[in-house]
């Protein structure tokens, strides 16, 4: 083996890596992320929340405890507020909000008033 064969293996995996990174995400189901509202981090109402838990929130050893974090801390600080749009929780609303409670949150920081 030349001393050029390990710089051209690795120019041949870079692209192979990044291949099969961009084909892991498809297929299968979509795995669901909170959506904290990151551009309004003292909301006055809630949005709606577009995709139900994915693995990151419910991958046990294999969750991923900062985006748990934010979540939790999202419902503590706003799960009380009502939805901007006037409505009920929806389902995917409520697989969140049951996941909060589950992990430990207090249901009455996800109860709305009244």
């Amino acid at each position: 083996m030349n001393a050029r064969s390990p710089r051209r293996a690795v120019r041949l995996l870079v692209p192979a890596l990044a291949a099969v990174t961009a084909l892991a995400g498809c297929g299968g189901e979509p795995d669901g992320r909170f959506d904290a509202q990151a551009g309004t981090p003292s909301p006055s109402c809630i949005q709606h929340q577009s995709q139900d838990p994915g693995s990151a929130y419910t991958g046990r050893e294999k969750s991923d405890p900062k985006s748990v974090l934010e979540m939790m801390r999202f419902y503590t600080a706003n799960g009380t507020k009502t939805y901007c749009d006037g409505r009920a929780p929806t389902d995917t609303d409520r697989h969140w909000t049951e996941l909060y409670t589950a992990l430990g949150g207090d249901a009455v920081h996800v109860t709305a008033p009244g």
